[in-house]
């Protein structure tokens, strides 16, 4: 019988280095001989993905919260079914950038959408396909938005991101929000420090791992 894979999410806001954590657990699992899926949201599939270009792309037509939270669970929906789902049935371990907790602070947190509304679509998307342990990287607003700022300079990129736009009052209700979900979640979210250099919240991330995992995991 095959051991179901655990799954790894990773949250924060704009800057906080999630991308380039996750890319970071992936090869330390792997180096310790575990098969690991890194996947994003919203995306994953082709189909997702599709839906990630309309979610974040901000076009001529308005889309207004409750629209944009259908479309996050929308794509989420697909993505546990045909990705997230299989993958840990078939032993895999997944690295999700962004999950529901992304959700739950963006549009719950930053666009005040309902938050029972939001757990009763959770529930109906992906019922108990619930992360093992999620990272939270947290840092100041206004350093990660200089970081994402800088970064979209470097790559040569244009403002061109339904969230990245937003003011920096959205992204502290977005924080403030992700910080109320980890005093309320146990041992289930843990918050890392995202001020430091990406080697040292790397590390951190790697230990939270090992902490909660330690037989699966152990040392390389």
């Amino acid at each position: 019988m095959t051991t179901r894979g655990k799954f790894i999410t990773l949250e924060g806001i704009e800057g906080a280095g999630k991308t380039t954590v996750a890319r970071a657990l992936k090869e330390s699992l792997e180096a310790r001989g575990l098969t690991v899926d890194l996947t994003r949201e919203p995306g994953g599939t082709p189909f997702a993905e599709q839906l990630r270009e309309q979610i974040l792309h901000r076009g001529e037509e308005t889309l207004d919260a409750t629209a944009e939270t259908l479309l996050m669970f929308a794509a989420r929906a697909v993505h546990v079914s045909n990705r997230i789902r299989p993958a840990l049935e078939a032993g895999t371990w997944v690295i999700c950038d962004r999950f529901t907790d992304a959700t739950r602070a963006y549009q719950g947190g930053g666009r005040g959408v309902d938050r029972d509304w939001i757990e009763a679509l959770a529930r109906g998307v992906h019922g108990d396909c619930e992360p093992d342990l999620t990272l939270l990287l947290d840092l100041p607003v206004e350093q990660g938005l200089e970081r994402a700022r800088a970064r979209r300079i470097a790559a040569g990129q244009a403002i061109d991101d339904r969230f990245e736009s937003e003011s920096s009052a959205f992204f502290e209700r977005v924080r403030a929000e992700y910080l109320r979900l980890a005093t309320r979640a146990g041992s289930v979210i843990v918050r890392i420090d995202a001020t430091r250099s990406p080697e040292a919240v790397a590390d951190d991330a790697l230990h939270a791992l090992t902490d909660r995992f330690s037989a699966p995991i152990g040392p390389v």
